[in-house]
């Protein structure tokens, strides 16, 4: 199984160790295996994903991290589509906080589930979009992200 370089990049740079949840799917939707390959016990475990729809496979990678001795669980998500039983199963999870960037608007979902946290990406997005125009690297160290879990 090959680990993403930028996972081992950004843990190094981080400073934290990282766990890998691997999943198998037979259909849409449906996770028929789940693994998890990592110690997380008495760790904080922080499940990073480019995306969730219903939430089906961040609750079972957050129960997979609690039964393996996680203290908290967190999820961060680049994109919260969040339909069908989505708000139901956040509610229902482990969670401490889903915190999620606001590519999608999310007010809605916000009123009905106090674990979802948004993040304004906005001035990420313009500085981009302005290093494109110039010519210039996209590149955004980990030192300039604007949120750090407590």
């Amino acid at each position: 199984m090959l680990v993403e370089p930028r996972v081992t990049s950004t843990a190094g740079q981080l400073n934290v160790d990282f766990a890998l949840v691997y999943k198998e799917r037979k259909k849409a939707n449906e996770v028929d295996y789940m693994g998890l390959l990592a110690e997380v016990k008495d760790g904080v475990a922080i499940h990073v994903d480019d995306m969730s729809d219903t939430c089906g496979t961040i609750c079972y990678a957050a129960d997979k991290h609690l039964s393996a001795g996680a203290t908290r669980v967190y999820a961060v998500l680049t994109h919260g589509i969040f339909s069908g039983p989505a708000i139901s199963h956040i509610k229902n999870a482990c969670f401490e906080a889903v915190v999620i960037t606001n590519t999608i608007p999310q007010e809605n979902k916000m009123k009905h589930c106090s674990k979802i946290q948004v993040i304004d990406i906005s001035m990420i997005l313009t500085e981009a979009t302005g290093r494109t125009h110039n010519g210039e690297t996209v590149f955004l160290s980990v030192q300039s992200c604007p949120f750090i879990i407590e």
